[in-house]
């Protein structure tokens, strides 16, 4: 398995939904790529599938795609 890339995603919110998250950080380049990657069971919260794209991130979570892990805060 690879090394993932680990990037630290600050919030000025309570929370901000997973798909959002995806686009706020750069790794998805639209809210319809984020939406793909979500349905089709690529990104994982806190170590969970997730499939609902509107699912609060709040600090302290971690979600991770392919080679990216979004530590939020």
């Amino acid at each position: 398995m690879s090394k993932r890339e680990i990037m630290n995603v600050k919030i000025k919110t309570e929370f901000i939904k997973l798909d959002s998250l995806l686009k706020y950080s750069g790794i998805a380049e639209t809210g319809g790529f984020a939406k793909d990657f979500i349905i089709n069971e690529e990104v994982t919260v806190n170590g969970e599938i997730c499939t609902m794209r509107g699912k609060k991130i709040r600090p302290d979570d971690i979600v991770c795609f392919k080679n990216y892990e979004l530590h939020v805060s």
